[in-house]
């Protein structure tokens, strides 16, 4: 999971010479990125995952990702998926955060959308305004769902239906209203492997930092951790066969 691709690299942005040795690094080590369609008929039970599959998604659809990470999907022929805020296409991230000292940065505009999805690229929901879903009212969290994907799929022409929650922020009850939103699965930022059978509505993911190396991030994804530590993966494959996960 990325989220911004640029200088100078931090927590949550991956420096572009960084982030295009990341990914050579990948190819390399025979890993592929898959369409999302794919990885939803994998889940489904109507497509198969080859050892190295994975997929490459974005948070936030910030406007680096037309600069910096297109030329580096072209150039491996990987496809991508971006979750977009739908309120803030061609503004700036000026959505609430836990820091109100936080910069904000510009977004992808409708045209650099088009450009992207020419090349591969899926866009899908990221709520409307990026709040902290768990925290709204019922009506507020139905709007933040509903909307923007009515929004994305007025402008892509095409269905969403995949979301990723602002900030990683999911309860049962958020979960379940993404499902009565019509989303067919969505991703959460805890870190794991997705297997078959398991939530849709929960998925896992990886956090990339910009500080991680390449070898760093394949240690990350080998293990499914966001530190390239054992004790994370220990804990969850303790849970599983606990019968809590």
């Amino acid at each position: 999971m990325y989220h911004r691709v640029d200088l100078p690299g931090s927590r949550f942005c991956v420096p572009p010479a960084r982030f295009a040795a990341q990914l050579r690094a990948l190819a390399r080590a025979g890993f592929h990125a898959v369409t999302l369609e794919h990885f939803t008929a994998w889940l489904a039970g109507e497509a198969r995952l080859e050892p190295g599959d994975f997929l490459l998604t974005f948070d936030d659809g910030y406007r680096d990702l037309h600069h910096h990470v297109l030329p580096v999907l072209r150039e491996l022929d990987w496809p991508g998926v971006v979750f977009l805020v739908s309120d803030w296409i061609g503004g700036e991230s000026r959505w609430a955060t836990d820091d109100e000292a936080r910069p904000v940065y510009p977004l992808l505009d409708a045209a650099m959308i088009a450009t992207l999805r020419a090349h591969g690229v899926s866009f899908q929901s990221h709520s409307r305004t990026h709040p902290r879903l768990t925290a709204l009212d019922a009506t507020a969290l139905a709007e933040e769902l509903t909307g923007s994907r009515a929004r994305l799929e007025t402008l892509l022409d095409e269905p969403v239906e995949a979301l990723a929650y602002p900030f990683g922020a999911v309860d049962e009850r958020v979960a379940e209203a993404a499902r009565a939103a019509g989303y067919c699965l969505a991703f959460s930022t805890r870190s794991g492997f997705n297997r078959r059978g398991e939530d849709r509505w929960r998925l896992r993911r990886i956090d990339v930092h910009g500080d991680d190396s390449p070898r760093m991030l394949l240690r990350k994804i080998r293990l499914g951790t966001n530190d390239g530590g054992l004790m994370p993966l220990v804990r969850y494959y303790l849970r599983r066969l606990l019968g809590k996960v």
